[in-house]
C-alpha cells in the first residue's frame, strides 16, 4: 500500500509538472502569436501604402 501510494504521489508529481511547462509554452506560443500578427499588420500597413503610391503614380502616367 505504502508503494502504491508513493507511485501514484511521483505520478501526480510528474503530471503536475508537465502540466505547469505546457501553461508555460502556451503562454510563449500566445505571445510569439501575437507579435507575429502585429508584424503581419504592420506589413499590410506598408503593402497599402506602397499600393496607394503606385496607383498615384500609375494614374499620373499619360495614356
Amino acid at each position: 500500500m505504502e508503494a502504491e501510494l508513493a507511485a501514484l504521489e511521483t505520478k501526480i508529481r510528474l503530471a503536475a509538472e508537465l502540466c505547469r511547462r505546457l501553461r508555460e509554452e502556451n503562454h510563449e506560443l500566445r505571445r510569439q502569436l501575437a507579435a507575429l500578427a502585429d508584424g503581419n499588420k504592420a506589413l499590410a500597413d506598408r503593402i497599402e501604402g506602397a499600393r496607394g503610391r503606385l496607383e498615384l503614380v500609375l494614374r499620373q502616367i499619360p495614356e
